[in-house]
């Protein structure tokens, strides 16, 4: 099992953050304090990519949607990227879909960002 981690890249439209492990309850502190602090830089949009995320249950989902939230109540957009097969279905089949917004890739969660 990988060890949760959260690595960033900046580019000109928004701040990338590849999200990577498993996201559960034994990791739900890790990403939340994590993504607490990525909302807390003052990037207007951030992209969430989580190609590297091998596990996702409704612990790991309700730290997606509390980010969101957090992010939403401070005026940053937050949206998902390259989401995996099996999160893509859980997403869908709660709702959250409707709520995060998802992309294919990271380049067109970038282009909808503008200039």
């Amino acid at each position: 099992m990988a060890d949760p981690s959260v690595e960033t890249t900046t580019s000109p439209r928004c701040l990338v953050a590849r999200v990577s492990g498993e996201m559960d309850y034994l990791t739900d502190p890790v990403f939340r304090a994590r993504f607490k602090e990525l909302i807390a830089r003052g990037d207007r949009f951030i992209v969430l990519d989580l190609s590297r995320v091998s596990f996702c249950d409704s612990a790991g989902l309700n730290v997606l949607l509390g980010a969101w939230r957090q992010a939403d109540a401070c005026g940053v957009v937050l949206v998902l990227a390259c989401v995996p097969n099996p999160l893509q279905r859980i997403l869908e089949m709660t709702g959250a879909a409707h709520v995060l917004r998802v992309f294919d890739t990271v380049a067109d969660a970038e282009a909808v960002f503008g200039d």
